[in-house]
């Protein structure tokens, strides 16, 4: 059972919204929260797996994204506490609720990694969108939130796919949809 269909209506929440609203925003965090521990797992991962002639500046760029991805975790976590649900941070429950595969690349050059990369944040940060979308119609607390995050994380992709940009101003990925071959199309830009 996910949280997406499990009742999360708490017993109370903040002042100024309904119960089963609060529920809704439960719930959608939790994914949220979610997305962020994997992405904080996915970063590190990366960041202890890069290799090639770009190590240096990748494996020095990830660690800060790595931080601050965990301190937004720690925020959604507490706007859960506060709207009185519980924030479940737990492995089991990241794997079992969680609608997207485990990161696929190990060791590997740098340009492949951050291309693949480049389709983690991709999929993140079209679930924060959708998130901010939803909860803008019920909190603007969790809204303001999430747009803060947003602002965050696509940042941190312009960073990924700087890399990844070709003089003519395209990506090296276009026309990819999995990380496998966007790391494929990464490696051959290297």
């Amino acid at each position: 059972m996910t949280s997406q269909t499990k009742d999360l209506t708490p017993k109370y929440t903040v002042p100024g919204l309904e119960r089963e609203a609060a529920g809704k925003l439960i719930g959608l965090l939790r994914l949220r929260l979610h997305a962020l521990n994997d992405l904080h797992l996915t970063l590190k991962h990366v960041h202890w797996n890069v290799v090639g002639p770009h190590f240096i500046a990748v494996h020095e760029m990830i660690d800060p994204q790595v931080d601050q991805v965990r301190e937004m975790a720690d925020d959604v976590a507490e706007r859960i506490a506060a709207l009185g649900g519980v924030a479940q941070g737990t492995p089991g429950a990241l794997v079992a609720e969680r609608t997207w595969d485990d990161y696929s690349i190990g060791r590997g050059d740098a340009i492949a990694h951050l291309a693949a990369l480049d389709m983690v944040y991709t999929g993140v940060n079209e679930g924060v969108r959708a998130a901010v979308k939803e909860a803008g119609e019920i909190d603007p607390a969790t809204e303001d939130l999430l747009i803060g995050q947003l602002r965050d994380l696509e940042q941190f992709q312009w960073f990924v796919r700087a890399h990844l940009e070709t003089a003519r101003g395209t990506l090296a990925t276009d026309d990819v949809h999995s990380e496998r071959a966007a790391a494929a199309k990464g490696a051959k830009v290297s």
